[in-house]
Formats: structure tokens, sequence, C-alpha cells
């Protein structure tokens, strides 16, 4: 993973560094889903794949909260156990990126009272996808009107 806007430099999501993505060109975002639970409901965890061959991985916690780290593209996560019962799949309610992908403005971390992360908002030239924990990960992109800045 990329830190900052440094050609080379990993990416490293850190929680508490809001900006780690800026300058990163999303290129993908599919969710990691149970099979034996189909299609039905949100993913249990979803992955942005950067144009550099990197990912970010995105998921929820026992406690409900937001956990953000390295992917590992196109490998599964290593808590997918048997393997065989997961896959990475499109994320229905979002729009196919565009050609070169959504480059990121700015990114933000909502937390609770503990400090904990329960929401990000990666916010890209044309919209923001806003991720959630909680009981259950949801995932949604908002476009912008046309030549108004993304708002939470």
């Amino acid at each position: 993973m990329r830190a900052g806007n440094e050609e080379g430099a990993p990416r490293v999501p850190r929680q508490g560094r809001a900006d780690w993505l800026r300058g990163a060109r999303i290129v993908g975002v599919f969710g990691v889903r149970y099979r034996p639970e189909g299609h039905m409901g949100e993913p249990e965890a979803v992955e942005f794949l950067l144009a550099d061959g990197q990912s970010v991985l995105l998921t929820c916690a026992f406690d409900q909260t937001l956990k953000v780290g390295p992917g590992a593209w196109p490998r599964l996560p290593a808590w997918c156990v048997p393997s065989g019962q997961w896959e990475f799949a499109a994320v229905p309610n979002l729009p196919r990126p565009p050609e070169g992908g959504w480059t990121v403005t700015r990114t933000e971390e909502r937390r609770d009272g503990r400090g904990e992360v329960y929401e990000a908002v990666i916010r890209c030239e044309d919209g923001r996808f806003v991720v959630m924990g909680g009981e259950a990960l949801t995932i949604r992109f908002t476009r912008d009107h046309r030549g108004a800045p993304a708002t939470a």
C-alpha cells in the first residue's frame, strides 16, 4: 500500500491518519461474500483495487467497528475459512468505475466515543464511497452534482 502521494512508497491504510488514499486511483470494488448465504444482503468485507496493483480491505470487527487494512487481491482474506466457501463478487449497488478509475481526493474516518472507526468516507472526483461498520458492513456510492464538491 502507499503512504501519501509518494511514488514507490507503500500506501499503508492507518486508522488515525485519514488521508492514506489521497491520489490513488480505484479501479474496482469487490465484496467478500460467504457463498452459502448467496448474494442477499451486504458483503462481509469490501476490497478496493488500486491502479498500482495494490488493494485496501475494509471489514467489520466483532465489536461492530470498521477495520481498515491492506488487502491481498486476488487472494481472499485469511479469515475466509474454508476458502472454498468464500468469493469476491461485484457489489450490486455500486457503479462501474470510469475509464482509468476513480481518483481519490480525500478520505475521512468517523469515530465513536471510544475512538474506534465506524465509518470511512473515500471521496473521489465525481462522488464518494461511504463504508460503515455495524452488525453488517454497508457500502454506498453517491455521485456529486456536476461541479459541486462531495459532501458527507
